[in-house]
């Protein structure tokens, strides 16, 4: 008979007070605060190319608008694609030991970015496949919101949830923040290879391109060891592909998929294309100077959306926030030049970290409101059944919910890809982005009226 690992938790029973204040609430705590920052280091590795595509011609790369796009794009396509599957292989591998091995594999974009952007004769399909490979840190987070779902009671999921992903979408505004910075010195001396030489105004420069992706090595290898050995997996918390998709046969999946995508994709989108829409509508703006924003104020918003949610129930604030974002975009349209004149930055750059802080709080809402909706329904199914029974479906809405947690934010990833496709396409065919805000503005009108319809309206089916 093989002996337990130290590393499993045998007896995880979150929702009964006294285990809870005995240990269960410092173990989940332990492995929340190293979920963290390996999750933010996920984020960063995602956001890389959301920054360095704004200095590629700097380093010799030469490139057109609608390519860059692509290479902002393409980390959202491939990491949304990768989280339908990450979302469902908690519960077959445990938290701990995926969480351990995914944040290791991060390893492979970071090196790789830091060997390719030496060099600018780099094919732009080699940036293309290292673009892609991005894509394994948004598909972290799926991974780690199922992981951490289930460590908290149901009182706690939206605060824990919301500190998880919040204080891990940070890395979006640290890497917009840093890489400017460690790309503008010879950080790494030799070790990293020689810099690239440009001009501004006759005045010679350099710059370390490649200090993009090395910079972040040492701090994935850490984080990885500190999940293997810091971290648990929950026997309880064990499931196999069947059990966890029956959630494509529940209808509150799809929907809170289509809200998350308004919420957590505008996030992740946004975040994707701001720098380049900065750069080609106010081009005398430094770009890099600014960018971290708006990543900033979403991520800190996340856990107060949470927070809020806890008190005044996920799909209020989850309503207020669309029908907040819709005015916010009117608003970035008010402040874009037109027709080559006008135009605000100071406006341009007002409206849209409004507009970040409200995808903050809408992610923190959406995600407390799926455990809450999948509690509600299996309470309801064994209202007049057995103590056994009702504590059963306790258990199986905790695997729902968690597998729901991971598949949105699957879904939701994909904003990130159409949202700077979007500008994009909307730029090369009619010059201005107007037409992509446009769809953006349906987009959450719809948003608002499933909110309003299926959770906040007073005879709602399922009021949460």
């Amino acid at each position: 008979m093989s002996t337990p690992s130290r590393y499993l938790l045998t007896k995880w029973e979150p929702e009964n007070a006294a285990f809870w204040r005995a240990s269960g609430q410092s173990v989940a705590r332990r492995n929340l605060w190293i979920s963290i920052p390996a999750l933010a280091l996920a984020f960063t590795v995602w956001s890389l190319w959301s920054v360095v595509v704004v200095s590629l011609d700097k380093g010799g790369f030469h490139f057109t608008k609608d390519q860059l796009f692509w290479l902002t794009a393409l980390p959202a396509l491939s990491g949304a694609t990768l989280r339908i599957f990450y979302s469902f292989l908690v519960p077959i591998f445990g938290g701990r030991r995926f969480t351990a091995l995914s944040t290791a594999s991060l390893l492979i974009p970071a090196i790789g970015m830091g060997i390719a952007l030496r060099d600018p004769s780099t094919t732009y399909p080699t940036l293309l496949v290292l673009a892609l490979l991005c894509g394994l840190g948004g598909a972290n987070f799926s991974s780690s919101m199922a992981n951490i779902s289930f460590f908290f009671p149901k009182a706690e999921k939206g605060f824990a949830t919301g500190m998880n992903a919040g204080i891990g979408n940070l890395g979006v505004s640290v890497v917009q923040f840093v890489t400017p910075l460690v790309i503008s010195a010879g950080v790494f001396g030799a070790l990293a290879g020689e810099g690239q030489s440009y001009t501004v105004n006759g005045v010679g420069h350099s710059i370390w391109l490649q200090n993009a992706g090395f910079i972040w090595v040492p701090f994935i290898a850490v984080a990885s060891l500190a999940a293997w050995f810091g971290m648990n997996d929950i026997a309880d918390a064990k499931a196999s592909f069947a059990e966890q998709a029956v959630i494509f046969r529940r209808k509150h999946n799809w929907l809170m998929c289509l809200l998350y995508i308004g919420t957590f994709g505008s996030f992740i989108g946004f975040s994707a294309g701001l720098a380049l829409l900065t750069k080609a509508e106010f081009p005398s703006v430094n770009p890099t100077a600014y960018a971290f924003l708006g990543p900033l104020a979403g991520a800190l918003t996340r856990p107060v959306g949470g927070w809020i949610s806890d008190r005044l129930g996920g799909a209020r604030v989850t309503l207020f926030t669309f029908i907040a974002m819709i005015a916010a975009v009117f608003g970035v349209m008010a402040s874009l030049p037109h027709d080559g004149a006008g135009g605000s930055f100071g406006g341009f750059l007002a409206m849209f970290i409004a507009l970040f802080a409200l995808t903050g709080i809408g992610n923190g809402s959406t995600f407390r409101m799926i455990p809450v909706i999948f509690l509600t329904q299996k309470q309801r199914e064994s209202a007049n059944q057995s103590d056994a029974a009702k504590k059963q479906a306790q258990h199986d809405a905790g695997k729902e919910s968690a597998a729901v947690l991971g598949f949105a934010g699957a879904i939701g990833a994909y904003g990130g890809f159409f949202i700077p496709r979007g500008f994009g396409t909307s730029m090369s065919m009619t010059g201005s982005p107007d037409a992509a805000l446009w769809c953006f503005i349906g987009f959450y009108a719809v948003c608002a009226v499933v909110t309003w319809v299926c959770y906040a309206r007073r005879n709602a089916d399922m009021p949460c």
